[in-house]
C-alpha cells in the first residue's frame, strides 16, 4: 500500500517518514482539539504525513480501577471532530471483532492490539471493513511470524496493512528493540516504530506500569537511521497526569524539537 491509500493525509510526496501521535487515550473533546493542533502545526511545518492517534477505549489494564475510557460513542465521536476539524486522518485500536464495524464508521485506521494481533477473527473483522489496519508486532513474537498476521489481512481482501513494532518483552518488567526486525518486517509491508510503548515498564507491583520516556529520541533516532516508514508517538501536555500510560509518554512541548532532529536524519540517511 502507499500513503496515497490513507483518506486526508498530506505530504505523502514527502522523503519524510509518517507519524502516528496523539494521546494515549480520549480523555474528553477539549484535550483532543488540542493536542492535535498543536501536531499538525509542527507537521505541518516539517511536511510530515500525520495520523492522529488516540484510543476510544483501553481494554488492556493492569487494574480493575484503571482509565479505560469517557464510552465508545463519545470517544469516536471526538476522533471524527478532530478529523473534520483539521482534515486529518486518525487512527484508533480495536479489541473485540464487534468493535470493527463500529470504529471503521469514524476512524480512518483501524489498529490491532499487540496482545491482539494473533486472533483472527478481530484481524480479518478489521481487514473486512476495508480500512488500513495497523498490527501491532506482539511482544512476545519474532519480526517473521508477522509476516502471517500481514496474510491474514490480505486473505480477506485487504491489501491496506501496515506493521508497528512496540518493542518484545526482556524478562519480566522491560521491553527492548531488536532493530535487526526493521528490514525484516519492512519486506511484508510498510514498517512503523512505535517509540513511547517500547519504553514501557510493564507488570510493575504497583499495577501502573512505568516507563523511560528520557530514552524517547535515543530509540526514535535509531529507528529513523534504519528506515522505518513511520514512527508512533504518544503525546500529552501533561504526561504525569494523563489517564494512560503517562510513565512512558512524550510531553508535548518536547514534539517540535524532536521532530526537527529527526527530519533532518533522515535527510542524511535519504543522502547517503
Amino acid at each position: 500500500m502507499t500513503l496515497n491509500d490513507v483518506p486526508k493525509i498530506k505530504f505523502t510526496n514527502s522523503d519524510n517518514f509518517f507519524l502516528l501521535a496523539g494521546p494515549c487515550a480520549i480523555e474528553g473533546e477539549d484535550m483532543a482539539l488540542r493536542i492535535a493542533e498543536k501536531i499538525i502545526a509542527i507537521t505541518n511545518k516539517l511536511h510530515i504525513p500525520y495520523v492522529f492517534k488516540g484510543s476510544f477505549k483501553k481494554a488492556n489494564r493492569s487494574r480493575i480501577d484503571s482509565f479505560t475510557g469517557i464510552g465508545d460513542e463519545k470517544a469516536l465521536k471526538i476522533l471524527q471532530k478532530v478529523s473534520n476539524t483539521f482534515d486529518v486522518p486518525t487512527v484508533t485500536d480495536i479489541h473485540e471483532v464487534s468493535d470493527a464495524a463500529m470504529a471503521a464508521a469514524y476512524a480512518d485506521v483501524l489498529q490491532i492490539p499487540a496482545f491482539l494481533v494473533r486472533q483472527t477473527d478481530l484481524v480479518v473483522a478489521a481487514a473486512q471493513t476495508g480500512k488500513v489496519v495497523n498490527l501491532k508486532k506482539g511482544q512476545f513474537m519474532s519480526p517473521e511470524s508477522m509476516k502471517h498476521a500481514v496474510q491474514k489481512v490480505k486473505d480477506a481482501g485487504n491489501e491496506k496493512v501496515w506493521i508497528t513494532d512496540r518493542g518484545t518483552m526482556f524478562g519480566y518488567q522491560d521491553m527492548i528493540v531488536d532493530f535487526r526486525g526493521i528490514p525484516t518486517m519492512r519486506q511484508y509491508a510498510p514498517t512503523v516504530l512505535d517509540v513511547t510503548h517500547s519504553l514501557q515498564q510493564p507488570n510493575q507491583s504497583a499495577g501502573v506500569t512505568g516507563g523511560r520516556p528520557d530514552m524517547i529520541e535515543t530509540i526514535a533516532r535509531a529507528g529513523v537511521v534504519n528506515n522505518v516508514d513511520g514512527l508512533f508517538i504518544e503525546t500529552h501536555f501533561d504526561p504525569a497526569n494523563a489517564k494512560s500510560d503517562g510513565a512512558n509518554m512524550l510531553r508535548l512541548d518536547n514534539l517540535e524539537k524532536l521532530l526537527t532532529n529527526l527530519v533532518a536524519i533522515r535527510k542524511t540517511v535519504n543522502s547517503l
